[in-house]
């Protein structure tokens, strides 16, 4: 039995204790009666105000709320099964090889990154939350002391889409300054002015299990893609070490993103704070920007006139 198995024992034996139906006691949490059936079976995942006035009407002394911040939850989290297979995978491997464009990888988000991200696709505030503590959850042993090894290469375009606002961006850049100096982990970025460089048409992750078994994973608009065949491996594996060697070093990589950090910080900047020569700086990037955008058209010299012999 695994802890939100125990979880939901618990509040059925305290909630039968009280001679509550489970309808009885959505009614005074309140909620719906599916969520106290669903908690109950380890089917769902339940936030931390249920878990404080399921104590508060029961009156179990916080017995639940104090085992709720006690439990990792991300196993339970309802996913699509393509990500519970992932999931199960990133929970279990001893080194993860990851390429990954456009967004910052699930590992590496922060809070607000991930709530963000989440926001996009998900109406429901109490399905973001559950979705973005899932998620933190899911990097704690990587980020541990001895955790598995995480290389992975950032496409430029991760740092540079915006993702929720400056400063979650900001934020963003900062951590992954802070994780790249664990001993485990090690953070590159293939730059957007290296043209040159093969990188892979979509994220992928290259992960190696305890037993040695080696898995490609990949994703879609709407699923995942896993092969542990050989040869597909072998083929993905050169492919990701010739990106890596072509990619920034994890040094210069972190000075592209201290680079992209304060531009986020001068960008989130009042503008009545900036200095005059800030103010300057700004208004020659912009006159740049504009000088770069505007359409050309051919300018018609006239010709030397041929003096006369």
């Amino acid at each position: 039995m695994n802890s939100a198995e125990i979880f939901g024992e618990l509040l059925r034996h305290y909630r039968e204790a009280a001679f509550l139906t489970q309808e009885a006691l959505a009614k005074a949490i309140p909620c719906d009666r599916s969520l106290v059936a669903r908690v109950e079976s380890a089917t769902r995942v339940p936030q931390e105000p249920f878990a404080k006035k399921a104590d508060e009407v029961l009156g179990t002394g916080g017995v639940l709320h104090r085992l709720w911040g006690r439990i990792d939850w991300y196993p339970q989290v309802e996913h699509p099964d393509w990500f519970e297979r992932r999931a199960r995978m990133d929970a279990e491997a001893v080194a993860v090889r990851a390429y990954q464009t456009q967004v910052i990888p699930g590992l590496l988000q922060t809070q607000d990154y991930a709530t963000a991200l989440f926001s996009r696709r998900i109406v429901k505030a109490v399905e973001v939350e559950e979705r973005v503590r899932a998620r933190l959850s899911r990097q704690q042993r990587f980020y541990a002391d001895g955790g598995p090894f995480y290389l992975v290469v950032l496409d430029e375009t991760c740092l540079r889409h915006m993702v929720g606002s400056p400063a979650v961006m900001r934020a963003q850049c900062e951590h992954l300054l802070s994780v790249g100096r664990l001993p485990n982990i090690r953070i590159q970025v293939a730059p957007l002015g290296r043209p040159e460089i093969d990188r892979p048409d979509t994220s992928l992750s290259l992960i190696t299990l305890p037993d040695g078994h080696q898995w490609v994973y990949s994703e879609s608009l709407d699923r995942g893609h896993f092969s542990d065949d050989p040869a597909v491996f072998t083929h993905h594996s050169r492919t990701y070490d010739v990106l890596r060697a072509d990619a920034l070093s994890a040094p210069e990589s972190a000075a592209l993103i201290s680079d992209v950090m304060e531009g986020y910080e001068h960008h989130e900047q009042p503008r009545s704070e900036r200095g005059p020569l800030d103010q300057e700086q700004l208004q020659r990037g912009q006159r740049r920007r504009l000088r770069r955008n505007r359409p050309r058209f051919p300018r018609h010299r006239p010709r030397p006139r041929q003096q006369e012999p």
